[in-house]
């Protein structure tokens, strides 16, 4: 099934639907994804990742393969 069978079935399945707790559901989720992930992220996460960013930008990277053998 391709993404707009995909969205033209849920659109009908939505239309049907008379619970309304389950209508709700589907909204807080589709809204919940549109958010951005930035806003959930707390202050320690975000000045890591704004690190190591900074860190790319100066050069300072290692191989993929060390760095997964670090953490593994």
């Amino acid at each position: 099934m391709d993404i707009q069978s995909a969205k033209l079935e849920l659109v009908k399945l939505i239309l049907n639907l008379d619970n309304q707790q389950v209508i709700y559901k589907i909204l807080h989720l589709l809204k919940s994804e549109q958010e951005d992930f930035w806003l959930q992220l707390s202050d320690d996460e975000k000045e890591e990742i704004k690190t190591g960013i900074k860190q790319l930008d100066a050069g300072e990277r290692i191989a993929i393969e060390d760095f997964l053998d670090r953490v593994s």
